[in-house]
């Protein structure tokens, strides 16, 4: 089932309009999405082909009962068995594969939940994403914080009680360059026992660089691993490229960060096959970088400003909760994150399940923490939203909630020697 989507272009120019039509109504005017552009490193790596293969060769409707019952039994999940957890044919069983993901969280981590915050710092873009608020045709408020703003707004968050933070950028190089996330990567450091990025994908100099600056991990969404979905979706700009951007955890690694982040945006394409991508992407990565910590979010897509109809096609929180037990099953040390693009409710239960991480006090905007913290307006000087979120909850709320839940909220658990 196709996707429409539908971007205000009431503020760009003439010149601009007819870009953006071509680029829609014209494949042939879009570069090639498999070709590296120049600058962007090419790292000799077999993760890519081994996911690619596995997902594309990935016929869900052959599951049964049986192999998912097989699945459940067994003590170790073998990748069949992940494939059986995933298909339709596991739907019925969510009971038991909630009970056999709970174990397996409670195994390996307790009780615990770990809290952290987003922080957007920019949301300039050179990219035309068709489904992104921040994209470039996105008729919407652009703003970028400098080094003041910055350690406002952290130093607002901080003083909520918050420890670990990401950073945000929209991928414009020119606008949010490598320098400029560096230096909010050093304020941070003064504030944040834990330093996440969110950003651009980079070569691998690049993430050495903000490594050093202060940064402990790196997420990045591939969004689908579709690769023919993914080249109708991003129409220009350098997150076109498609390759370039499956390999960017591999890179941040080579480049000394501790730990990865991996997520498919659920909803763009087929959602079993990439959640399936998604799982194998760590699970090959895993074997290569033993050392390192990997993480895997479960996003859906989320209505955006100027377009309040795009939503998940078929991924419904039945689906969702199916995937992320799976995940749980076929990958017991992995951290999990679910988004404040989540229900407040399906949130408090997926904790005690199969999540280990979620986000509090949360904006998608620029420069607005102060107003939604502390209710003070700072009029113009915030930026709008990338999407809009589900759970609006506090970090003060937040912590409490987990903690009547009968969670063990964690806001920190590594030290610096």
């Amino acid at each position: 089932m196709e996707n429409s989507f539908f971007i205000d272009s009431d503020s760009l120019s003439e010149s601009a309009l007819k870009k953006k039509h071509e680029l829609e109504n014209n494949p042939s005017s879009r570069t090639n999405h498999m070709e590296y552009m120049e600058g962007m490193e090419v790292i000799e790596s077999d993760v890519c082909r081994k996911v690619i293969d596995e997902m594309n060769s990935y016929d869900y409707s052959k599951y049964t009962a049986r192999d998912v019952q097989r699945a459940l039994e067994n003590r170790r999940c073998t990748l069949e068995d992940f494939k059986a957890l995933l298909s339709p044919a596991a739907e019925p069983f969510l009971e038991k594969m909630a009970q056999k993901a709970r174990a397996e969280t409670s195994r390996h981590f307790g009780n615990t939940v770990y809290l952290f915050t987003p922080l957007y710092i920019a949301n300039y873009c050179e990219n035309y994403c068709v489904y992104c608020g921040f994209n470039c045709y996105n008729h919407i408020k652009r703003m970028k914080l400098n080094a003041e703003q910055i350690e406002h707004e952290m130093k607002v968050i901080a003083d909520s009680g918050m420890e670990e933070v990401l950073i945000l950028t929209g991928e414009s190089k020119s606008a949010s360059s490598v320098e400029y996330i560096g230096e909010a990567c050093k304020i941070a450091r003064k504030y944040f026992r834990m330093v996440g990025l969110e950003v651009y994908p980079m070569n691998t100099k690049d993430y050495k660089y903000l490594h050093e600056c202060g940064a402990d991990y790196v997420t990045v969404f591939q969004e689908t691993y579709d690769s023919k979905k993914y080249e109708t979706l991003h129409l220009m700009g350098h997150k076109r490229v498609w390759p370039y951007r499956f390999d960017a955890q591999e890179r941040a690694l080579r480049g000394g960060m501790r730990g990865v982040g991996f997520s498919a945006l659920l909803g763009l394409s087929d959602f079993r096959k990439d959640a399936l991508a998604s799982a194998l992407h760590v699970y090959y990565l895993q074997r290569k970088y033993p050392q390192a910590e990997m993480s895997l979010s479960c996003p859906r897509l989320r209505p955006i400003i100027n377009n309040d109809k795009i939503n998940p096609l078929d991924v419904h929180e039945k689906q969702l909760c199916q995937i992320l037990c799976a995940y749980r099953i076929f990958l017991p040390y992995v951290g999990i994150t679910v988004s404040s693009r989540e229900s407040k409710e399906f949130r408090n239960g997926i904790v005690k399940i199969a999540a280990t991480k979620i986000s509090a006090g949360v904006s998608t905007g620029i420069g607005d923490h102060e107003s939604k913290y502390t209710g003070k307006k700072s009029g113009s000087n915030e930026g709008d939203e990338q999407f809009e979120i589900n759970d609006s909850r506090s970090f003060k709320t937040m912590y409490s909630d987990m903690s009547e839940e009968g969670m063990q909220p964690v806001l920190n658990d590594y030290l610096y020697i």
